[in-house]
């Protein structure tokens, strides 16, 4: 019989229910699922796409572990989230871009967006499409892309041989003119030109698998993105071909790296799971608007980052139903507050 007396009990505030994973082990899983991309990358464009991802990758946390040694905070270096955000911030850059322009970028996230706002955890907008964002400052270099096959140099001027990318064909409903350039095959594997981590289709759908396998995310966001996408880029297709329009379209530009990589980032998406819903339809609403309406060819980074605005709405307004508890109606909880 249990004697209650000699029992010597721990009072600790929540969470009591623990698990051996952590962000570290969080983040090295991302790292694991984005090195197809990347070794396609390089494939694709050469060793300068794998030191361009590495110069990033150093910077960031370099970045982190100085502004904690400044402000004289512990040290979350070592967690990967900055390294995360540094690889995030190299594949959405050309190959051609400079060095000294993503290490910019990582100044720019990991300082400004991030530690400023109180490290991980406390950001509201995701660090590396904010990076993305301000580094179209130098527009000239975020908009020189090169063709598929390319080896680009490690160091020194770059000289490569350029080609616009499917995204550029179909902001002038050029979608024959595309088809004549890349095929759905090109698509899908990436022999395409673009952002070096974002043009693998199937990289990055494998990436995606292995998080969804690993538990890392979940379904909700990455599904309704490219699902609303896909559904409203078949229903108002631009031209006679809507299978292929939208085909196209979900395979092009970065859709699929920022539907599986960013878009689900835990810190800047919603907590539950109707809200991973409705956020993930506006993310391929606000998508699908600026490709048709908008001066700018791409709408993934800007349509994350302006759904990111809408997260505390979301998880103020459709937070879970506590167990055991009633949910009250809508003008009695009204009533309520203004007492």
């Amino acid at each position: 019989m249990t004697d209650y007396n000699d029992l010597k009990l721990r009072a600790s505030s929540s969470p009591h229910i623990r698990a051996k994973d952590d962000t570290r082990s969080a983040m090295l899983d991302v790292i694991i699922a984005l090195l197809p991309a990347l070794a396609f990358a390089v494939f694709n464009f050469g060793l300068r796409a794998l030191v361009l991802t590495a110069v990033s990758m150093a910077g960031a946390v370099a970045f982190e572990a100085l502004y904690r040694l400044v402000m004289k905070k512990h040290q979350t270096a070592g967690d990967l989230s900055a390294a995360v955000t540094g690889m995030l911030i190299a594949f959405v850059c050309p190959v051609t871009a400079p060095y000294w322009m993503v290490l910019i970028g990582d100044f720019f996230a990991i300082v400004l967006v991030k530690q400023l706002y109180g490290g991980l955890g406390q950001n509201f907008l995701n660090p590396a499409l904010a990076a993305r964002a301000f580094l179209f400052s130098w527009a000239a270099h975020m908009s020189t892309w090169a063709a598929p096959g390319t080896q680009a140099p490690l160091m020194g001027a770059v000289d490569v041989v350029t080609q616009p990318t499917p995204m550029s064909y179909l902001s002038t409903n050029s979608l024959s003119d595309l088809q004549a350039v890349y095929d759905l095959k090109d698509m899908f594997v990436g022999l395409i030109g673009g952002s070096m981590g974002e043009v693998s289709a199937m990289c990055l759908l494998l990436g995606g698998l292995y998080l969804l396998g690993r538990r890392v995310i979940s379904w909700h966001i990455p599904v309704c993105y490219v699902g609303t996408v896909a559904l409203l880029t078949f229903l108002f297709p631009r031209g006679n071909e809507p299978v292929a329009w939208m085909l196209y379209n979900v395979l092009g530009g970065g859709l699929l790296l920022g539907a599986i990589f960013m878009a689900t980032d835990y810190v800047t998406s919603p907590i539950s799971r109707r809200g991973r819903v409705i956020y993930g339809i506006g993310c391929g609403l606000i998508t699908v608007f600026i490709r048709y309406f908008g001066s700018y060819v791409e709408g993934v980074c800007y349509s994350i980052l302006c759904m990111n605005l809408c997260v505390w709405l979301l998880d103020k307004y459709l937070k879970p139903r506590r167990f055991g508890v009633a949910r009250r109606p809508l003008f009695k909880r009204k009533e309520a507050e203004g007492k």
